[in-house]
């Protein structure tokens, strides 16, 4: 299993280009999940920060979705309207353990 860390400081919120951001955040993770086999997203904004944690079960996987021609797009958004600054880092996930109720 592998895990894709999106962290990225956005410029503005509550402006109408945040709203076109969060849409088209929907829009991507359901294309990650239905055509790309991402298998969890989970996101969280704070204080203009976001911090975005996808896993997927191959590395193939990642790199269809990085070359999705809707994803390439969203990106180019991103560097051009909503962020200021952004990470991404693909990490192997070793081990993982815990306690579900």
């Amino acid at each position: 299993m592998y895990a894709v860390i999106f962290t990225a400081k956005i410029k503005e919120i509550d402006t109408p280009e945040f709203n076109e951001y969060l849409a088209t955040a929907k829009k991507m993770r359901a294309l990650a999940t239905e055509k790309y086999g991402c298998v969890d997203f989970k996101s969280a904004l704070e204080d203009g920060e976001e911090i975005a944690i996808s896993y997927w079960p191959s590395l193939k996987c990642i790199e269809k979705w990085k070359s999705d021609p809707e994803h390439i797009k969203a990106q180019a958004l991103g560097q051009q309207k909503w962020y200021s600054g952004y990470n991404v880092q693909v990490v192997k996930i070793e081990r993982e353990y815990g306690q579900h109720t």
